[in-house]
């Protein structure tokens, strides 16, 4: 795999992951019970990026690895991964 290959597979995996965490610990406006003249009632409260982007940047590291451990080292590509999984096709066909 080339540095390039596994740059953008890892961008992918930390933008998806970054929507995955975005929502927890997330306190909203109306949470607070201090809602902003002007904003939505759902608006998050005391917004931080950096914890956020430091846990996306931990998870998504564990999640590639994992990955690359898997494809790269192991051997394994996608089809050999997708052939393992059972066939939930229905009985009769």
């Amino acid at each position: 795999m080339g540095f390039g290959t596994a740059f953008a597979i890892y961008f992918i995996i930390w933008w998806v992951v970054l929507f995955t965490v975005l929502p927890f610990s997330a306190r909203s406006q109306a949470d607070e019970g201090e809602i902003t003249l002007g904003t939505a009632h759902s608006a998050p409260a005391n917004f931080r990026f950096a914890p956020i982007f430091w846990r996306t940047t931990l998870i998504s590291a564990l999640v590639f690895g994992t990955y690359f451990v898997v494809t790269v080292i192991g051997g394994y590509s996608l089809d050999d991964l997708i052939a393992l999984s059972p066939d939930f096709r229905p009985a009769g066909n």
